[in-house]
């Protein structure tokens, strides 16, 4: 394991908290979008013998023949995920971590854990949309509606795998056929209102102690990575921490200030909350260090 007392000191001295995930995350909490695996054949094996569906991701983008098939995978794959998430230990460690200090959540999952599990929706920046969400397929409006609830309407309809026709959401506007907000491809409705709040965010704390905290996300995803370092090279007392499985990419613009963890992010995590926990101690008997080094990655 790695020593995790200067990124311990680091997290606790931080004025924010920013946080990047991306499928890394998902994967540690058993949502595999990309696997035909077990926990895929358990939900979803009569959508793979019927439509030859490779994975979830596929289900997610597929072309189904009616709303109503369409609808039952959403309504399936979201009462399962979403509707009957409970948080996990690895969500229950980061907000551990986070504690009271302010934070933000910058992901490319669409599944709404981080709200589920307590984080702030405010505080939320989901940039691929969620499945709790969705707007009319044109889209004649930019309106976001919540699925969670109809979703679960659908899914305890469901037979056969597909659900009844009366409950099939339309558009409230132009009564045409609605998406779930991440599946909307080119005509994905922004949310303006999120990356408005991300932006004060980043306004709030720039030049501050802000420790960037980057969950599951390798070198090629362009979306929160690059962005994210960046972000760390322009502000002089950011810190940069990432853990990833297998593939940790760090700059060279700002090893001088990153940490890059290999590891199970699970396994990471915990170990990296106990050690918050000896920091915590530290301070109250006033044995912290002013101003702690970092380790160069």
């Amino acid at each position: 394991m790695y020593d995790l007392k200067p990124i311990a000191e680091k997290v606790h001295g931080a004025d924010a908290i920013l946080i990047g995930a991306s499928n890394g995350l998902s994967i540690t909490e058993g949502l595999h979008l990309f696997a035909d695996n077990q926990a895929f054949a358990d939900l979803f094996g009569d959508f793979k013998d019927k439509y030859g569906l490779r994975c979830l991701l596929h289900g997610m983008g597929a072309r189904w023949p009616s709303e109503e098939v369409k609808w039952a995978f959403w309504s399936r794959l979201i009462h399962h995920y979403c509707g009957q998430y409970q948080p996990t230990q690895v969500m229950q460690d980061l907000n551990a971590i986070v504690d009271s200090k302010d934070s933000f959540v910058v992901t490319s999952n669409g599944e709404c854990h981080f709200e589920l599990s307590g984080f702030a929706p405010e505080k939320i920046y989901e940039i691929e949309g969620t499945w709790l969400t969705m707007q009319c397929a044109r889209p004649c409006h930019d309106t976001l509606y919540p699925t969670l609830e109809w979703a679960e309407r659908m899914a305890a309809a469901e037979q056969g795998g597909r659900i009844p026709s009366h409950l099939v959401p339309r558009c409230p506007r132009c009564g045409g056929p609605m998406e779930v907000h991440m599946a909307a491809g080119s005509n994905m409705v922004p949310d303006h209102g999120a990356r408005q709040r991300f932006q004060k965010f980043l306004n709030q704390y720039h030049e501050k102690r802000l420790v960037v905290l980057e969950l599951g996300i390798g070198w090629h995803n362009q979306l929160i990575k690059a962005p994210l370092m960046r972000l760390v090279a322009r502000e002089p007392n950011a810190v940069y921490i990432t853990i990833n499985l297998g593939e940790v990419y760090i700059t060279d613009t700002i090893k001088d200030k990153s940490f890059g963890l290999d590891g199970p992010l699970g396994e990471v995590l915990s170990a990296l909350r106990e050690q918050m926990c000896t920091v915590d101690r530290k301070v109250q008997i006033g044995d912290f260090p002013h101003d702690a080094g970092l380790k160069q990655e």
